[in-house]
């Protein structure tokens, strides 16, 4: 990346993030086709939905990015991270108030995802985590963390494992063999869905489990290794 104020860098990275196909490099030479050189707040803050979309299009003759499989929800969602409005996501839920012990015989769950409450996003590169204590009847919003500090951290992979080692489930569209060792290794047990989901619709889906739950869910649940072994029985039965 060009020599840039961190912060921009930050957003310029954030905003290439959820641009499929357009890595920073590519992201930098649209801006500075479209606004001009050298790239500043201000300037950033100039990109319109219209003048990215004619840009992205650019890359195959076409002046609509829906054409190169980018989607125009992926472009406003950009076009806000270049103006610096990463925490401004209108969409998002609330956070609710809770302290260690108001939700009895529960899991903490991360949920990768790069907009609202929706399971939608990648391990490697979601810009937040929503951070679910989840029960067998109870599910609340505890925490949302930002993702954008991996970017200049020496090993992102870990940096993100290490965000949310207070979990023991994670959710994600998808995550490589490398990254899902290390969350395992953070005591995480990463759970891919594919398709973009309500994140609210996998947690109840997931409360399932609660009534027969596998070994290493039985660990988080802190029950006893007693239990532990006859889940086990049981489930080979």
């Amino acid at each position: 990346m060009e020599a840039l104020p961190r912060e921009l860098a930050l957003r310029i990275a954030l905003a290439s993030r959820i641009l499929p196909g357009i890595d920073v490099p590519r992201l930098l030479e649209i801006l500075h086709e479209r606004v001009g050189s050298p790239l500043d707040d201000e300037k950033l803050k100039s990109i319109t939905v219209t003048n990215l979309k004619t840009g992205l299009g650019s890359l195959d003759g076409e002046e609509d990015g829906e054409d190169i499989g980018i989607g125009l929800a992926n472009i406003k969602l950009a076009v806000r991270y270049l103006w610096g409005d990463e925490a401004e996501d209108e969409d998002l839920p609330e956070i609710l108030p809770y302290k260690d012990g108001d939700m009895p015989d529960s899991i903490r769950v991360a949920i990768g995802s790069n907009s609202g409450a929706l399971i939608n996003g990648h391990f490697g590169s979601c810009i937040r985590f929503l951070v679910y204590q989840l029960s067998q009847d109870d599910y609340k919003l505890v925490d949302i963390r930002s993702t954008i500090e991996a970017d200049s951290s020496e090993d992102r992979n870990l940096f993100r494992a290490n965000l949310i080692k207070d979990c023991h489930v994670m959710f994600v569209q998808s995550i490589g063999g490398p990254a899902a060792a290390k969350v395992i290794r953070a005591d995480i047990y990463p759970i891919k869905i594919p398709d973009v989901t309500e994140a609210v619709d996998q947690l109840k889906e997931f409360q399932k489990v609660f009534d027969a739950p596998p070994p290493w869910f039985a660990k988080a649940l802190g029950r006893s290794a007693e239990e532990r072994v006859r889940f086990t029985h049981d489930e080979v039965c």
